[in-house]
This record gives C-alpha cells, structure tokens and sequence, in this order.
C-alpha cells in the first residue's frame, strides 16, 4: 500500500457523533491522520470517516467498548498494524481519550451498577487505555482527555455526583500523566466543556428542549455550546499551538456562571 500524506497520526475515542465527531474532523483538517473509535454507533463513525475523507483527509473507524480494559492490548496491536500499513509509521503522535455517557440522578437514587459504568467508561477506561497505548505514543507526543465543568466549582448541578466525580477523577490523572510523561515531552491536557448541545444523556437536548433558555442564560455568551465548539479546543490541544502548555484543564463552558 503506497503511503499516504500525514502530519501526525492521532487516535481518538467515541468519535461517532457529538464533541468526538467534532473533534475528529477538526484534527483532520491539521493535517492530520485520524484513527477514530465507536462502540455501538457504526453509522456515526462512517459519517465521520466520510466528513474527513470529503475534506481530502484520511481516517479509519474500530470498534472499541473502553469499559473492557481486556480488549485494550488486541486494540492497541489493531492500531500499530494499521499504522504500519497505512502510513509506514511506527508510532501514533496524539491521543484523545473522549468516549463516555452521562445520565443524571440524584445521589440518593444513584444505583451502584451505573456508578460502576461511570467508573469503567470515565475514569479506569481511559486510564488503561492510555497506559496500553503509551508504548506506541512517539516522544514529544500529545493527549488530551475530555472531562467536564461539573467536576469544577463553576458548573456543580444537582444529579450528577456520580458522574462529576469520575471526571473530577480524571482531571486529576491528566495532571499526574503531564507529571510522569514529561521527560519524553508529551504534553498532557485535559478540556471540560459545559452543556453542549450533543445526543449524550440520550439525546436529553433534543428531548427537553425547554431546558436550554435557561441553561443558555447561566453562560456569558447566552447560548448552549455546540460539539464543534469544543471540538476546535480539543484539536488546538493536541497542536503545537499548545506545546508549552501541559497539566492544565480548560473549562470550555462559554463562561457559564461567570
């Protein structure tokens, strides 16, 4: 197979639709080759292939399920084959660790089995996963990690302690990973965006559309974000535009309650 032009190669999880889909394509238009993973959304994933592949960028889709950290060295072989095959490298240069779910209940009513799913999805998904893949991840390399503005100050809501907490978990990794990787000059980052107008919490925007006004008044800007709203941020985090920059977190929320 003849080589195909790249500037990078970056692998991004649960890139079938919303801040990943965004993301994905926002990374390709960089230059960048982009490896993007699904779980139970193929069509999705396909969409996003195609949107980067119209623009004359270059990706693939696998299945992926990140709460089965069993799967995570036949995935991390699967990456090394195919960018060995597709693009004659021996190395991937970024890693998005992106994919999740959220769902709201009260603290009281939070069963432990979807605590659990929190814990597997969020926090031990991406933690492995970025371990298992590391060997593969070139020196002077970037991550960042999706988390969210209810693991902060700014953005506590009622009904989400559960989820809050593995994401507040996973900030903390990020700067740990920024600490521990800094002598092969990988950057390690980690964006928290606010309510973002995405199909998570099964579609709950398209569902409750009266819930907008008021969560649009909360921010700065007056508006809900959009997935490529954080998409962008995530892409520019994985640049050289941020290469001094590494174990920060960027709420990316349009100043909600600011």
């Amino acid at each position: 197979m003849s080589k195909e032009k790249t500037m990078g190669i970056a692998v991004l999880t649960g890139g079938s639709s919303g801040i990943g889909q965004a993301a994905a394509i926002r990374i390709a238009e960089r230059g960048n080759s982009v490896i993007l993973t699904y779980n139970t959304n193929p069509e999705g994933a396909k969409e996003t292939v195609t949107a980067i592949e119209a623009n004359g960028g270059s990706a693939v889709a696998l299945q992926l399920d990140v709460s089965l950290t069993e799967t995570f060295p036949s995935f991390t072989e699967q990456v090394r084959e195919l960018v060995r095959d597709r693009w004659q490298s021996d190395s991937i240069d970024y890693l998005a660790n992106n994919a999740g779910f959220a769902r709201q209940d009260f603290f009281a009513d939070v069963p432990q089995d979807l605590f659990e799913s929190f814990f597997r999805v969020i926090m031990r998904g991406p933690y492995f996963l970025t371990q298992t893949l590391l060997p593969l991840i070139a020196d002077g390399g970037a991550i960042v990690n999706t988390t969210s503005n209810s693991a902060l100050p700014t953005g506590v809501t009622a009904g989400y302690s559960a989820y809050a907490s593995m994401k507040g978990g996973l900030i903390t990794i990020s700067r740990y990973l920024a600490k521990e990787l800094a002598p092969r000059r990988i950057r390690v980052n980690s964006v928290s965006p606010g309510s973002t107008r995405t199909r998570i919490a099964n579609d709950a925007f398209a569902r409750f559309p009266e819930v907008i006004p008021g969560i649009a008044a909360e921010t700065a800007f007056g508006r809900v974000g959009e997935a490529d709203d954080i998409g962008k941020v995530i892409a520019a985090l994985l640049s050289d535009d941020f290469a001094w920059v590494t174990g920060e977190n960027i709420e990316a929320s349009g100043g909600y309650h600011l």
